[in-house]
């Protein structure tokens, strides 16, 4: 690996195993400056993998605001944002956090931890926006929300999570009702390019879903992880190990991604 340099930064010798992207390796050292350690040589590569893996996909630019809550080798670092704004962390402690499979939720009547994205509802075009999580263990009260700006009632609502019957999604639009299983894992999300239909992928499915669904102007309030915008909130506390917002993007080339880092995370970690 040849030596890179880093603005403001050091220069990087080949000896000292780091990632040879730019963006990852300015990851990397944030990380590593909030964990005050460095992380395993195979944990840096498996963010560099990814991220170079999202740029090649060609949805990398469309990622705005993430984190991956995981590999980290603190909580602190693990809310070093991927991209965008740092989340602003609510009651969230260490011992709530895994390096393997991410930051654990807490539900009724405890409902306390969540995450604020600090990315508004409204800064993503109507038309033009995903919203997705990686669940590594779902919510065992089967009613909960992973994410939320506005109430599932409303239609000008971003808003997910599982109940009895299944998932459910709002994307800058009335609820939408998934006949699945409210336990499956992996990626969930959905991704808007129009206002007409939206695109819904649950940890059970192959492949994304497209469903007819009107859009409408945005809630205006920021997207919350682990529960529900301010209106009749509601929580999570399943383990999610990566969140991220922005732009229409494609969840299956994303899925892929997601699913590669945190099986190299898993088997980088001793």
């Amino acid at each position: 690996m040849s030596p890179i340099s880093i603005p403001g930064k050091v220069t990087l010798s080949q000896t000292q195993v780091f990632p040879d992207d730019l963006d990852a390796a300015a990851y990397v050292l944030a990380i590593e400056a909030a964990d005050g350690q460095e992380l395993e040589p195979a944990v840096r590569l498996a963010y560099n993998a990814f991220i170079k893996g999202c740029k090649s996909d060609g949805i990398w630019d469309a990622i705005k605001a993430s984190c991956i809550l995981a590999g980290a080798r603190t909580l602190n670092g693990a809310l070093i944002p991927l991209k965008g704004t740092a989340p602003t962390n609510y009651n969230f402690v260490a011992g709530d956090y895994d390096r393997e499979t991410g930051l654990k939720g807490n539900s009724a009547p405890s409902s306390t931890r969540y995450l604020d994205s600090n990315r508004n509802n409204t800064t993503d075009p109507q038309n033009n926006k995903h919203i997705t999580v990686w669940v590594t263990s779902p919510d065992t009260t089967a009613n909960c929300s992973y994410f939320g700006a506005g109430v599932n009632q409303s239609g000008s609502s971003t808003h997910f999570g599982a109940s009895t019957t299944g998932h459910y999604f709002n994307l800058n639009s009335s609820l939408l009702l998934v006949g699945d299983s409210y336990s499956n894992t992996g990626l969930i999300g959905a991704s808007r390019s129009n206002s007409t239909q939206f695109v819904y992928k649950t940890g059970g499915a192959s492949s994304p879903t497209t469903v007819a669904n009107t859009s409408a102007a945005p809630f205006n309030e920021t997207i919350r992880i682990f529960r529900r915008g301010n209106l009749n909130a509601a929580y999570t506390n399943a383990r999610l190990s990566f969140y991220s917002i922005g732009e229409s993007l494609d969840l299956a080339l994303l899925d892929s991604r997601v699913t590669t880092l945190m099986s190299d995370i898993g088997a980088a970690i001793p």
